[in-house]
Protein backbone atom coordinates (compact mmCIF):
# COMPACT_ATOMS: atom_id res chain seq x y z
CA UNK A 1 0.00 0.00 0.00
CA UNK A 2 1.20 3.75 -0.62
CA UNK A 3 -0.17 6.39 2.07
CA UNK A 4 -0.72 9.66 0.54
CA UNK A 5 -0.54 12.32 3.05
CA UNK A 6 -1.48 15.86 1.35
CA UNK A 7 -2.14 19.57 3.44
CA UNK A 8 -4.98 20.21 1.37
CA UNK A 9 -7.82 17.56 0.68
CA UNK A 10 -9.47 19.83 -2.69
CA UNK A 11 -5.72 18.01 -4.74
CA UNK A 12 -7.03 15.08 -4.03
CA UNK A 13 -7.85 14.10 -7.66
CA UNK A 14 -4.58 15.40 -9.12
CA UNK A 15 -2.30 13.86 -6.73
CA UNK A 16 -3.89 10.42 -6.94
CA UNK A 17 -4.45 9.39 -10.53
CA UNK A 18 -0.60 10.31 -11.19
CA UNK A 19 0.86 7.95 -8.35
CA UNK A 20 -1.95 5.21 -9.23
CA UNK A 21 -0.65 5.49 -13.07
CA UNK A 22 3.45 5.19 -12.39
CA UNK A 23 1.93 2.20 -9.23
CA UNK A 24 -1.39 0.60 -11.00
CA UNK A 25 -0.91 -2.64 -8.87
CA UNK A 26 -0.89 -1.14 -5.16
CA UNK A 27 -3.72 0.42 -2.92
CA UNK A 28 -3.44 3.60 -2.51
CA UNK A 29 -4.82 5.32 1.26
CA UNK A 30 -5.26 9.26 0.84
CA UNK A 31 -5.19 11.80 4.12
CA UNK A 32 -4.98 14.73 5.55
CA UNK A 33 -2.20 15.82 7.37
CA UNK A 34 -2.19 17.54 10.70
CA UNK A 35 0.80 19.82 10.11
CA UNK A 36 2.70 21.26 7.41
CA UNK A 37 5.25 19.35 6.03
CA UNK A 38 8.58 21.50 6.77
CA UNK A 39 10.40 23.38 3.76
CA UNK A 40 13.41 22.06 2.76
CA UNK A 41 16.43 24.25 1.23
CA UNK A 42 18.51 23.45 -2.00
CA UNK A 43 21.24 20.72 -0.46
CA UNK A 44 17.98 18.64 0.73
CA UNK A 45 16.70 18.24 -2.93
CA UNK A 46 16.99 15.03 -3.70
CA UNK A 47 14.55 12.79 -6.21
CA UNK A 48 17.14 10.66 -7.80
CA UNK A 49 17.29 7.65 -5.71
CA UNK A 50 17.48 3.80 -6.33
CA UNK A 51 15.58 2.67 -9.68
CA UNK A 52 12.76 0.83 -9.24
CA UNK A 53 12.15 1.53 -5.86
CA UNK A 54 9.08 0.64 -4.12
CA UNK A 55 6.92 3.75 -2.89
CA UNK A 56 6.06 3.56 0.59
CA UNK A 57 4.46 7.42 1.65
CA UNK A 58 4.24 10.55 -0.21
CA UNK A 59 3.72 13.84 1.77
CA UNK A 60 3.00 16.87 -0.19
CA UNK A 61 2.54 20.22 1.14
CA UNK A 62 0.84 23.11 -0.45
CA UNK A 63 1.51 26.47 0.36
CA UNK A 64 0.84 29.80 -1.69
CA UNK A 65 4.13 29.89 -3.36
CA UNK A 66 5.85 26.50 -3.20
CA UNK A 67 5.18 22.97 -2.62
CA UNK A 68 7.02 20.44 -0.52
CA UNK A 69 7.14 17.09 -1.73
CA UNK A 70 8.85 13.85 0.39
CA UNK A 71 8.85 10.57 -0.93
CA UNK A 72 9.83 7.29 1.80
CA UNK A 73 10.61 4.24 -0.68
CA UNK A 74 10.02 0.94 1.21
CA UNK A 75 13.61 1.33 1.88
CA UNK A 76 13.26 4.42 3.97
CA UNK A 77 14.95 6.40 1.80
CA UNK A 78 13.41 10.12 1.69
CA UNK A 79 13.61 11.79 -1.16
CA UNK A 80 12.50 15.42 -1.11
CA UNK A 81 12.04 18.44 -2.87
CA UNK A 82 10.26 21.90 -2.30
CA UNK A 83 9.57 23.63 -5.61
CA UNK A 84 8.72 27.19 -6.56
CA UNK A 85 4.98 27.84 -7.46
CA UNK A 86 2.77 30.01 -9.63
CA UNK A 87 0.32 31.66 -7.07
CA UNK A 88 -2.83 29.57 -7.16
CA UNK A 89 -5.35 32.60 -5.92
CA UNK A 90 -3.94 33.87 -9.90
CA UNK A 91 -3.87 30.91 -12.05
CA UNK A 92 -4.38 27.64 -10.19
CA UNK A 93 -4.11 25.51 -13.19
CA UNK A 94 -0.41 26.76 -13.13
CA UNK A 95 0.02 26.22 -9.75
CA UNK A 96 -1.39 22.06 -10.01
CA UNK A 97 0.40 21.53 -13.26
CA UNK A 98 3.86 22.67 -11.46
CA UNK A 99 3.27 20.53 -8.30
CA UNK A 100 2.09 17.67 -10.57
CA UNK A 101 4.96 17.87 -13.40
CA UNK A 102 7.92 17.82 -9.87
CA UNK A 103 5.73 14.89 -8.53
CA UNK A 104 5.96 13.04 -12.12
CA UNK A 105 9.51 13.38 -12.35
CA UNK A 106 10.13 12.48 -8.83
CA UNK A 107 8.02 9.58 -9.02
CA UNK A 108 9.40 8.76 -12.99
CA UNK A 109 12.94 8.50 -11.27
CA UNK A 110 11.80 6.24 -8.23
CA UNK A 111 10.33 3.96 -10.92
CA UNK A 112 12.30 4.32 -13.81
CA UNK A 113 9.44 4.32 -15.90
CA UNK A 114 7.46 7.25 -17.99
CA UNK A 115 3.83 8.02 -18.98
CA UNK A 116 3.12 8.30 -22.39
CA UNK A 117 0.31 10.99 -21.81
CA UNK A 118 2.64 12.49 -18.94
CA UNK A 119 0.43 14.80 -16.08
CA UNK A 120 -2.98 14.23 -18.13
CA UNK A 121 -4.65 12.05 -16.54
CA UNK A 122 -8.43 13.25 -17.90
CA UNK A 123 -10.89 11.47 -19.82
CA UNK A 124 -10.39 14.15 -22.67
CA UNK A 125 -6.88 14.41 -23.61
CA UNK A 126 -7.53 15.73 -26.91
CA UNK A 127 -9.98 18.46 -26.49
CA UNK A 128 -6.86 19.89 -25.05
CA UNK A 129 -5.38 19.83 -28.57
CA UNK A 130 -8.76 20.98 -29.96
CA UNK A 131 -8.94 23.86 -28.50
CA UNK A 132 -5.67 24.85 -29.39
CA UNK A 133 -5.71 24.26 -32.84
CA UNK A 134 -9.04 26.46 -32.62
CA UNK A 135 -7.47 29.58 -31.16
CA UNK A 136 -4.68 29.10 -33.79
CA UNK A 137 -1.17 27.36 -32.43
CA UNK A 138 -0.17 25.76 -35.41
CA UNK A 139 1.37 22.19 -34.73
CA UNK A 140 4.80 22.91 -33.79
CA UNK A 141 3.48 24.93 -30.93
CA UNK A 142 1.32 22.69 -29.74
CA UNK A 143 3.75 19.57 -29.56
CA UNK A 144 6.08 22.49 -27.43
CA UNK A 145 2.93 23.29 -24.94
CA UNK A 146 1.67 19.61 -24.49
CA UNK A 147 5.64 18.34 -23.82
CA UNK A 148 6.37 21.40 -21.82
CA UNK A 149 3.03 21.90 -19.77
CA UNK A 150 1.72 18.26 -19.29
CA UNK A 151 4.99 16.31 -20.85
CA UNK A 152 3.32 14.58 -22.95
CA UNK A 153 4.93 12.29 -25.25
CA UNK A 154 5.34 13.52 -29.12
CA UNK A 155 3.46 10.00 -30.05
CA UNK A 156 -0.09 10.97 -28.42
CA UNK A 157 0.67 14.76 -29.14
CA UNK A 158 1.08 13.54 -33.05
CA UNK A 159 -2.18 11.43 -32.34
CA UNK A 160 -4.34 13.76 -30.87
CA UNK A 161 -3.49 16.34 -33.39
CA UNK A 162 -4.47 13.90 -35.94
CA UNK A 163 -7.90 13.25 -34.46
CA UNK A 164 -8.75 16.98 -33.22
CA UNK A 165 -8.12 17.89 -37.29
CA UNK A 166 -10.68 14.91 -37.95
CA UNK A 167 -13.18 16.21 -35.48
CA UNK A 168 -12.96 20.11 -36.68
CA UNK A 169 -13.33 18.99 -40.12
CA UNK A 170 -16.39 16.58 -39.53
CA UNK A 171 -18.10 18.94 -36.98
CA UNK A 172 -17.70 22.29 -38.96
CA UNK A 173 -20.42 20.10 -41.61
CA UNK A 174 -22.99 20.20 -39.19
CA UNK A 175 -24.74 22.95 -36.79
CA UNK A 176 -23.92 21.35 -33.90
CA UNK A 177 -24.37 24.48 -31.90
CA UNK A 178 -27.95 24.54 -32.53
CA UNK A 179 -28.66 20.77 -32.07
CA UNK A 180 -28.59 18.19 -29.36
CA UNK A 181 -28.29 14.63 -29.26
CA UNK A 182 -30.26 11.99 -27.78
CA UNK A 183 -29.22 9.16 -26.22
CA UNK A 184 -31.14 5.84 -24.70
CA UNK A 185 -30.08 3.39 -22.42
CA UNK A 186 -30.59 -0.22 -22.44
CA UNK A 187 -29.22 -1.79 -18.73
CA UNK A 188 -29.65 -5.15 -20.09
CA UNK A 189 -27.36 -7.85 -20.94
CA UNK A 190 -26.70 -11.38 -21.73
CA UNK A 191 -24.73 -11.71 -18.72
CA UNK A 192 -21.95 -9.90 -17.02
CA UNK A 193 -18.70 -9.34 -18.09
CA UNK A 194 -15.73 -9.95 -15.85
CA UNK A 195 -13.89 -6.32 -16.49
CA UNK A 196 -17.50 -4.59 -16.49
CA UNK A 197 -18.58 -2.17 -14.18
CA UNK A 198 -21.75 -0.44 -16.53
CA UNK A 199 -24.67 -0.02 -15.66
CA UNK A 200 -26.43 -3.63 -16.82
CA UNK A 201 -28.41 -6.15 -15.50
CA UNK A 202 -28.54 -10.09 -16.83
CA UNK A 203 -31.53 -10.53 -18.82
CA UNK A 204 -32.33 -13.88 -17.24
CA UNK A 205 -32.29 -12.72 -14.01
CA UNK A 206 -34.18 -9.70 -15.14
CA UNK A 207 -36.64 -10.57 -18.21
CA UNK A 208 -39.61 -10.05 -15.73
CA UNK A 209 -38.54 -6.13 -15.50
CA UNK A 210 -38.29 -5.26 -19.53
CA UNK A 211 -41.90 -4.76 -20.21
CA UNK A 212 -41.98 -2.38 -16.77
CA UNK A 213 -38.69 -0.84 -17.62
CA UNK A 214 -40.03 -0.07 -21.52
CA UNK A 215 -43.22 2.00 -20.06
CA UNK A 216 -41.71 3.90 -17.99
CA UNK A 217 -38.79 4.41 -20.94
CA UNK A 218 -41.72 5.32 -23.18
CA UNK A 219 -43.03 8.65 -20.56
CA UNK A 220 -39.23 10.02 -20.56
CA UNK A 221 -38.91 8.99 -24.54
CA UNK A 222 -42.15 11.25 -24.73
CA UNK A 223 -41.22 13.59 -22.67
CA UNK A 224 -37.49 14.34 -23.82
CA UNK A 225 -39.50 14.83 -26.90
CA UNK A 226 -40.51 18.32 -25.96
CA UNK A 227 -37.28 19.45 -24.40
CA UNK A 228 -35.56 21.51 -27.46
CA UNK A 229 -38.40 22.85 -29.49
CA UNK A 230 -36.35 24.78 -31.40
CA UNK A 231 -33.14 22.51 -31.71
CA UNK A 232 -32.61 20.36 -34.33
CA UNK A 233 -31.71 16.24 -33.35
CA UNK A 234 -27.96 15.40 -34.63
CA UNK A 235 -27.52 11.82 -33.68
CA UNK A 236 -29.43 9.25 -31.68
CA UNK A 237 -27.43 6.74 -29.89
CA UNK A 238 -28.89 3.64 -28.42
CA UNK A 239 -26.35 2.28 -26.01
CA UNK A 240 -26.19 0.34 -22.36
CA UNK A 241 -26.11 -2.84 -21.50
CA UNK A 242 -26.86 -4.18 -24.75
CA UNK A 243 -30.27 -3.19 -26.66
CA UNK A 244 -30.28 -6.26 -28.66
CA UNK A 245 -31.15 -8.12 -25.23
CA UNK A 246 -34.57 -7.00 -26.52
CA UNK A 247 -36.74 -9.55 -27.91
CA UNK A 248 -37.75 -7.91 -31.96
CA UNK A 249 -40.91 -6.83 -30.76
CA UNK A 250 -39.81 -4.99 -27.73
CA UNK A 251 -37.38 -3.53 -29.92
CA UNK A 252 -40.34 -2.44 -32.79
CA UNK A 253 -42.14 -0.86 -29.99
CA UNK A 254 -38.83 1.25 -29.25
CA UNK A 255 -37.55 2.25 -32.26
CA UNK A 256 -40.88 3.13 -33.12
CA UNK A 257 -41.36 5.20 -30.53
CA UNK A 258 -38.43 7.19 -31.21
CA UNK A 259 -39.35 8.03 -34.99
CA UNK A 260 -42.45 8.64 -34.42
CA UNK A 261 -42.23 11.29 -31.30
CA UNK A 262 -38.89 12.73 -32.73
CA UNK A 263 -37.89 14.79 -35.81
CA UNK A 264 -35.19 12.93 -37.57
CA UNK A 265 -35.05 15.66 -40.72
CA UNK A 266 -31.64 16.18 -39.26
CA UNK A 267 -30.14 12.98 -38.16
CA UNK A 268 -26.96 12.10 -39.28
CA UNK A 269 -26.66 9.00 -37.49
CA UNK A 270 -28.88 6.32 -35.66
CA UNK A 271 -26.55 4.04 -34.14
CA UNK A 272 -27.56 0.38 -31.97
CA UNK A 273 -25.02 -0.56 -30.07
CA UNK A 274 -26.18 -4.13 -31.14
CA UNK A 275 -22.25 -5.17 -29.22
CA UNK A 276 -22.78 -9.14 -28.26
CA UNK A 277 -23.60 -11.24 -31.33
CA UNK A 278 -24.95 -13.79 -28.99
CA UNK A 279 -28.21 -11.22 -28.94
CA UNK A 280 -28.28 -10.60 -32.58
CA UNK A 281 -30.82 -12.18 -34.80
CA UNK A 282 -31.92 -11.27 -38.19
CA UNK A 283 -35.10 -10.82 -37.17
CA UNK A 284 -33.90 -8.07 -35.00
CA UNK A 285 -31.73 -6.71 -37.40
CA UNK A 286 -34.28 -6.27 -40.15
CA UNK A 287 -36.50 -4.46 -37.47
CA UNK A 288 -33.92 -1.68 -36.77
CA UNK A 289 -33.17 -1.53 -40.72
CA UNK A 290 -36.95 -0.59 -41.37
CA UNK A 291 -36.74 2.22 -38.35
CA UNK A 292 -33.17 3.57 -40.26
CA UNK A 293 -30.90 2.64 -37.92
CA UNK A 294 -27.51 2.94 -40.27
CA UNK A 295 -25.02 2.15 -37.81
CA UNK A 296 -24.48 -0.60 -35.56
CA UNK A 297 -21.66 -1.94 -33.30
CA UNK A 298 -21.29 -6.23 -33.55
CA UNK A 299 -18.13 -6.03 -30.49
CA UNK A 300 -16.22 -9.40 -30.10
CA UNK A 301 -13.84 -7.65 -27.60
CA UNK A 302 -11.37 -10.91 -28.66
CA UNK A 303 -11.47 -13.83 -31.04
CA UNK A 304 -9.56 -15.79 -28.90
CA UNK A 305 -12.13 -18.45 -27.51
CA UNK A 306 -10.44 -19.16 -24.46
CA UNK A 307 -10.49 -15.48 -23.31
CA UNK A 308 -14.09 -15.27 -23.94
CA UNK A 309 -14.80 -18.08 -21.88
CA UNK A 310 -12.61 -16.61 -19.12
CA UNK A 311 -14.13 -12.65 -19.09
CA UNK A 312 -17.64 -14.44 -18.71
CA UNK A 313 -18.38 -13.80 -22.65
CA UNK A 314 -21.28 -16.80 -23.52
CA UNK A 315 -20.72 -16.59 -27.03
CA UNK A 316 -18.11 -18.65 -29.39
CA UNK A 317 -15.59 -16.84 -32.24
CA UNK A 318 -18.63 -18.54 -34.82
CA UNK A 319 -20.93 -17.08 -33.43
CA UNK A 320 -19.11 -13.32 -33.67
CA UNK A 321 -18.94 -14.23 -37.68
CA UNK A 322 -21.95 -15.11 -37.91
CA UNK A 323 -23.78 -12.37 -36.72
CA UNK A 324 -21.40 -10.16 -38.73
CA UNK A 325 -22.10 -11.91 -41.97
CA UNK A 326 -25.70 -11.12 -41.42
CA UNK A 327 -25.84 -7.64 -40.79
CA UNK A 328 -24.40 -7.10 -43.96
CA UNK A 329 -26.54 -9.54 -45.89
CA UNK A 330 -29.76 -7.57 -43.83
CA UNK A 331 -27.67 -3.85 -45.47
CA UNK A 332 -26.12 -2.36 -42.99
CA UNK A 333 -22.86 -0.47 -44.53
CA UNK A 334 -21.43 1.31 -41.13
CA UNK A 335 -20.38 -1.45 -39.08
CA UNK A 336 -18.13 -0.95 -36.03
CA UNK A 337 -16.27 -3.75 -34.06
CA UNK A 338 -14.65 -3.34 -30.58
CA UNK A 339 -11.57 -5.08 -29.08
CA UNK A 340 -10.43 -4.59 -25.66
CA UNK A 341 -6.70 -4.97 -25.20
CA UNK A 342 -4.82 -6.56 -21.70
CA UNK A 343 -7.76 -8.80 -21.23
CA UNK A 344 -6.51 -11.70 -18.72
CA UNK A 345 -3.88 -14.17 -20.19
CA UNK A 346 -3.75 -12.19 -23.87
CA UNK A 347 0.05 -11.97 -25.39
CA UNK A 348 0.26 -9.01 -28.35
CA UNK A 349 0.76 -12.86 -30.47
CA UNK A 350 -2.88 -13.11 -29.40
CA UNK A 351 -3.72 -9.50 -30.56
CA UNK A 352 -2.50 -10.08 -33.78
CA UNK A 353 -4.49 -13.18 -34.57
CA UNK A 354 -7.85 -11.11 -33.27
CA UNK A 355 -7.06 -8.52 -35.58
CA UNK A 356 -6.16 -11.35 -38.40
CA UNK A 357 -9.48 -12.68 -37.82
CA UNK A 358 -11.31 -8.96 -37.60
CA UNK A 359 -9.77 -8.09 -41.28
CA UNK A 360 -11.10 -11.45 -42.83
CA UNK A 361 -14.69 -9.48 -42.27
CA UNK A 362 -13.60 -6.20 -43.09
CA UNK A 363 -15.48 -3.54 -40.83
CA UNK A 364 -16.21 0.14 -41.53
CA UNK A 365 -15.04 1.06 -38.30
CA UNK A 366 -12.39 -0.35 -35.30
CA UNK A 367 -12.70 0.84 -31.43
CA UNK A 368 -9.45 -0.42 -29.42
CA UNK A 369 -10.36 -0.42 -25.82
CA UNK A 370 -7.75 -0.46 -23.34
CA UNK A 371 -8.74 -3.09 -20.41
CA UNK A 372 -9.52 -0.50 -17.48
CA UNK A 373 -10.57 -2.08 -13.98
CA UNK A 374 -13.12 -0.19 -12.47
CA UNK A 375 -13.52 -0.30 -8.54
CA UNK A 376 -16.66 -2.41 -8.73
CA UNK A 377 -15.76 -4.99 -11.76
CA UNK A 378 -15.85 -8.91 -10.51
CA UNK A 379 -12.19 -8.63 -11.96
CA UNK A 380 -11.00 -6.15 -8.90
CA UNK A 381 -13.28 -7.25 -6.40
CA UNK A 382 -12.02 -11.30 -6.44
CA UNK A 383 -8.29 -9.68 -7.89
CA UNK A 384 -6.50 -12.23 -6.04
CA UNK A 385 -7.77 -15.01 -8.41
CA UNK A 386 -6.86 -13.06 -11.35
CA UNK A 387 -2.90 -12.29 -10.55
CA UNK A 388 -1.36 -14.49 -12.36
CA UNK A 389 -3.60 -14.33 -15.19
CA UNK A 390 -2.82 -10.19 -16.13
CA UNK A 391 -1.76 -9.10 -19.74
CA UNK A 392 1.53 -8.40 -20.12
CA UNK A 393 3.33 -5.78 -22.53
CA UNK A 394 -0.15 -3.60 -23.32
CA UNK A 395 1.94 -1.15 -25.27
CA UNK A 396 3.00 -2.93 -27.49
CA UNK A 397 -0.83 -4.51 -28.46
CA UNK A 398 -1.90 -1.05 -28.50
CA UNK A 399 1.00 -0.49 -31.17
CA UNK A 400 -0.12 -3.49 -32.74
CA UNK A 401 -3.62 -2.02 -33.41
CA UNK A 402 -2.46 1.40 -34.55
CA UNK A 403 -0.26 -0.79 -37.22
CA UNK A 404 -2.82 -2.51 -38.18
CA UNK A 405 -4.97 0.46 -38.62
CA UNK A 406 -3.04 2.68 -40.91
CA UNK A 407 -1.96 -0.54 -43.12
CA UNK A 408 -5.96 -1.38 -43.55
CA UNK A 409 -7.39 2.12 -44.33
CA UNK A 410 -8.51 3.07 -41.10
CA UNK A 411 -8.01 6.39 -39.56
CA UNK A 412 -8.32 7.87 -35.42
CA UNK A 413 -11.06 10.06 -35.06
CA UNK A 414 -11.88 10.17 -31.42
CA UNK A 415 -9.75 9.22 -28.36
CA UNK A 416 -10.96 8.84 -24.19
CA UNK A 417 -9.27 7.90 -21.52
CA UNK A 418 -10.56 5.83 -18.52
CA UNK A 419 -8.97 5.81 -14.71
CA UNK A 420 -6.98 2.41 -13.94
CA UNK A 421 -6.00 1.81 -17.62
CA UNK A 422 -3.37 -1.00 -18.13
CA UNK A 423 0.43 0.82 -18.57
CA UNK A 424 -1.75 4.62 -18.46
CA UNK A 425 -3.11 4.22 -21.99
CA UNK A 426 -6.07 5.03 -24.21
CA UNK A 427 -9.17 4.37 -26.01
CA UNK A 428 -8.89 5.39 -29.39
CA UNK A 429 -11.46 5.01 -32.17
CA UNK A 430 -10.61 4.46 -35.61
CA UNK A 431 -12.82 4.57 -38.60
CA UNK A 432 -12.67 4.97 -43.04
CA UNK A 433 -13.54 8.18 -44.12
CA UNK A 434 -17.37 8.85 -43.85
CA UNK A 435 -17.95 6.25 -41.15
CA UNK A 436 -17.00 7.89 -38.24
CA UNK A 437 -18.99 7.63 -34.92
CA UNK A 438 -20.51 11.13 -35.09
CA UNK A 439 -22.24 10.45 -31.14
CA UNK A 440 -18.73 9.51 -30.35
CA UNK A 441 -16.73 13.14 -31.56
CA UNK A 442 -19.85 15.14 -29.84
CA UNK A 443 -19.89 13.58 -26.29
CA UNK A 444 -15.92 13.47 -26.46
CA UNK A 445 -15.29 16.68 -27.41
CA UNK A 446 -18.63 17.81 -25.29
CA UNK A 447 -19.79 20.25 -28.20
CA UNK A 448 -23.57 19.39 -28.05
CA UNK A 449 -26.10 18.85 -25.46
CA UNK A 450 -26.64 15.05 -25.03
CA UNK A 451 -30.74 14.39 -23.77
CA UNK A 452 -29.90 11.07 -22.01
CA UNK A 453 -32.94 8.76 -21.03
CA UNK A 454 -33.13 5.53 -19.02
CA UNK A 455 -31.41 3.88 -16.68
CA UNK A 456 -27.94 4.94 -15.58
CA UNK A 457 -28.36 7.63 -18.63
CA UNK A 458 -26.77 11.05 -17.51
CA UNK A 459 -27.64 14.27 -19.81
CA UNK A 460 -25.05 16.71 -20.67
CA UNK A 461 -25.98 20.54 -21.37
CA UNK A 462 -23.30 22.53 -22.82
CA UNK A 463 -23.59 26.51 -22.12
CA UNK A 464 -21.52 27.68 -25.41
CA UNK A 465 -21.61 31.22 -24.83
CA UNK A 466 -20.67 30.62 -21.19
CA UNK A 467 -17.95 27.91 -21.80
CA UNK A 468 -20.01 25.68 -19.11
CA UNK A 469 -21.11 22.28 -18.52
CA UNK A 470 -24.22 20.98 -16.57
CA UNK A 471 -25.17 17.19 -15.52
CA UNK A 472 -28.52 15.75 -14.73
CA UNK A 473 -28.53 12.18 -13.91
CA UNK A 474 -30.83 9.21 -13.63
CA UNK A 475 -30.67 6.43 -11.12
CA UNK A 476 -28.95 3.30 -12.17
CA UNK A 477 -30.94 0.44 -11.17
CA UNK A 478 -34.21 -0.40 -13.68
CA UNK A 479 -36.19 -1.17 -10.63
CA UNK A 480 -35.22 2.57 -8.84
CA UNK A 481 -35.77 3.85 -12.40
CA UNK A 482 -39.21 2.34 -13.23
CA UNK A 483 -40.40 3.13 -9.48
CA UNK A 484 -38.88 6.83 -9.58
CA UNK A 485 -39.99 7.56 -13.28
CA UNK A 486 -41.31 11.07 -12.41
CA UNK A 487 -38.75 11.96 -10.95
CA UNK A 488 -36.32 11.11 -13.51
CA UNK A 489 -38.96 13.75 -15.57
CA UNK A 490 -39.02 16.48 -12.73
CA UNK A 491 -34.90 16.71 -12.56
CA UNK A 492 -35.07 17.74 -16.18
CA UNK A 493 -37.93 19.38 -16.06
CA UNK A 494 -36.92 21.82 -13.25
CA UNK A 495 -33.33 21.98 -15.18
CA UNK A 496 -34.63 23.74 -18.33
CA UNK A 497 -37.02 25.76 -16.31
CA UNK A 498 -34.31 27.23 -14.66
CA UNK A 499 -32.24 27.33 -17.91
CA UNK A 500 -34.65 28.35 -20.81
CA UNK A 501 -31.77 29.73 -23.06
CA UNK A 502 -29.35 26.46 -22.95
Amino acid sequence: MIKIIISDTAYENDIYPIVKAFYPEEDIKMSEMSDEIRDYNDNDNNYTGNKAAAVNTIRIGFKSDRANIEIIDTAGERHISTIDTPNPIKDKQAYKNTVKRKLYHMLSSLSDKELPWGILTGIRPTKLVYEMLENGLDEDEIYERMEKEYLCSKDKTETSIIIAKREIEILNGMDYRNGYSLYIGIPFCPSTCLYCSFTSYSIEKYANLVEDYLDALEKEIRYGSTCFPDKKLSAVYLGGGTPTTLSAKQLDRLLGLIKDFYDFSYVKEFCVEAGRPDSITKEKLEVMKRHGVNRISVNPQTMQQRTLDLIGRKHTVSQINDAFHMARDVGYENINMDIIIGLLGETPLDVKDTLNKIKMLNPDSLTVHTLAIKRAARLNIDKENYKGLRAKNVSRMLQITKEYAKDNGYLPYYLYRQKNMADNLENIGYARHGKEGIYNILIMEEKQTILALGAGAMSKFIFHNMNKIERVDNVKAPQDYISRIDEMISRKKEFLIKNPRI
